[in-house]
């Protein structure tokens, strides 16, 4: 895929459309020991707190993503064509603690540019993010009850903002 270096002031997409109906694949580890995994992710947000530009991420203590974002301080979140839906539902479904999803899944893993996780060749977007605050949901601070709904038993998740360091993506992802 050919995607090159975009400014964040140039960056601009759907962004409820990139979330709810494009799914990214969320990538937490470190290339260099093949030790990372792949989840895919339709909850989170993209903005500016603390003065600086950030991808935040949630993720399910029983999910084996779990293990590497909390053990590693980067991670990615790749963008892909609609033609890839059905990998970006594998990654999904099945656990990394079952399969090694990455290989089975036929996408190539290449080395980021500024961080020490990996993303994915067949990306038309990656953002290449340090991990910057980290913290658990706790249903008590939910305002609206009815979010307890989304969660069975103590599975709540953790939250986590990435500072972004790098966006490159193909022309789609790029402010004209």
């Amino acid at each position: 895929m050919k995607r090159k270096k975009i400014d964040q002031d140039d960056f601009s997409t759907e962004i409820f459309k990139l979330w709810g109906k494009q799914w990214l694949l969320l990538t937490a580890g470190e290339l260099d020991h093949n030790a990372f995994n792949s989840m895919t992710v339709a909850w989170g947000s993209i903005g500016i707190m603390w003065n600086r530009p950030f991808v935040q991420v949630v993720v399910r203590p029983t999910r084996y993503t779990m293990n590497f974002i909390e053990k590693f301080d980067t991670f990615t979140i790749c963008a892909f064509s609609e033609e890839f839906r059905d990998k970006l539902s594998y990654f999904g479904r099945v656990s990394g603690r079952d399969e090694n999803k990455t290989e089975l899944s036929g996408l190539k893993v290449i080395p980021s540019i500024t961080v020490s996780c990996p993303a994915y060749d067949e990306a038309e977007l990656i953002i290449e993010c340090r991990k910057i605050y980290a913290s658990r949901f706790s249903p008590s601070e939910f305002a609206d009850p009815s979010i307890e709904k989304n969660y069975s038993g103590s599975d709540h998740h953790f939250i986590y903002y990435g500072e972004v360091l790098r966006i490159s993506g193909t022309k789609k992802y790029r402010r004209i």
